[in-house]
């Protein structure tokens, strides 16, 4: 072996100790849950308190959409309605003369009865006051009836009217932009007086606390992952320097599919991956669509087991 020999060798041994004894075991792009906020109301845009890259809490209060005719439809809703429910009769009012005259009634039979009992007035008195109350009762129960059964009939006349009122109300809510999801604001579509309608998009927002690195391994490497499985996670802090996160496998698919054009595998060979989903907690410098590794260590004698190789290759057993 001359010195050529000798080059390729050390430099060959260089490498690998720079390398710090780590492969890439599987590679992909960062991605998070994005949310698209959509109108729910049509009309203009009144506001809208929203900015790319702004933090935003679920429930928070980000904009208003014009609510001026559904506002006065629901006033000319309610205000049929109560003309309606007006028409509903007072019970207690109507039946009040009937009740004062069957307590009179009532307070005569306890005086004849009283004076019965000492035969001071004849039996037949008693009895003609102890009717004069059943019929008094029975007029105020068909009264009663007669009156109750017309309330129900204007409430259900009423009901459709509620109905109405409550679709309104619902619809004059949804004018109100509420923010349904805490996250960072990635993408703003609309603006302040434009016009919108249902289902048009007003922002795109994503929770970026946590982020997903979507790999994708080959089927040699399923043995060796697992659901739960905590992993390490490099990207590219600058040109020479790499950034190490702790991740967490959380979701493997059941399914292969072929390699993405822009994903290499460590097999390259494989014409079918399985993709990997791995959770980490992001301190701000993940950004979605950034690339992720996850490398393998080769353990000591897998090292030294390349070495003989290379010797037994340049200079002979």
């Amino acid at each position: 072996m001359g010195w050529g020999g000798l080059l390729i060798i050390f430099s060959l041994l260089f490498v690998s100790c720079k390398t710090n004894g780590t492969d890439v075991f599987a590679s992909g792009y960062f991605e998070a849950v994005e949310t698209i906020v959509s109108a729910q109301a049509n009309g203009q845009i009144l506001s809208l308190e929203v900015q790319e890259g702004q933090e935003l809490t679920a429930g928070d209060y980000v904009g208003q959409i014009d609510s001026t005719q559904i506002y006065l439809s629901l006033l000319q809703v309610r205000s049929q309605r109560g003309a309606v429910l007006s028409r509903k009769p007072d019970i207690s009012t109507q039946t009040a003369s009937l009740r004062e005259q069957i307590a009179v009634a009532k307070r005569e039979l306890a005086r004849v009865e009283k004076l019965a009992k000492g035969n001071a007035i004849p039996q037949k008195q008693v009895d003609d006051a102890r009717a004069q109350v059943t019929v008094l009762q029975k007029q105020l129960n068909a009264v009663e009836n007669q009156l109750s059964s017309s309330s129900q009939s204007i409430s259900k006349e009423s009901n459709p009217l509620a109905y109405q009122a409550e679709v309104l109300e619902d619809q004059l809510r949804k004018t109100r932009i509420i923010n349904p999801v805490s996250g960072t604001v990635l993408t703003k579509f609309a603006e302040a007086n434009e016009m919108t309608g249902i289902g048009r998009p007003l922002y795109k927002i994503a929770d970026l606390s946590e982020i997903i690195l979507r790999v994708y391994v080959t089927n040699s490497q399923l043995g060796v992952i697992k659901l739960g499985q905590t992993v390490k996670v490099s990207v590219d802090k600058n040109e020479t320097e790499q950034a190490e996160y702790t991740g967490t496998i959380e979701w493997i698919s059941d399914k292969a599919e072929f390699t993405p054009k822009t994903i290499q595998t460590k097999d390259e060979r494989a014409n079918q991956v399985y993709a990997v989903k791995i959770r980490v907690k992001n301190d701000g410098m993940l950004k979605i669509g950034m690339y992720g590794e996850i490398k393998e260590s080769r353990g000591k004698e897998q090292t030294v087991s390349k070495w003989q190789e290379l010797k037994n290759k340049y200079f002979g057993k």
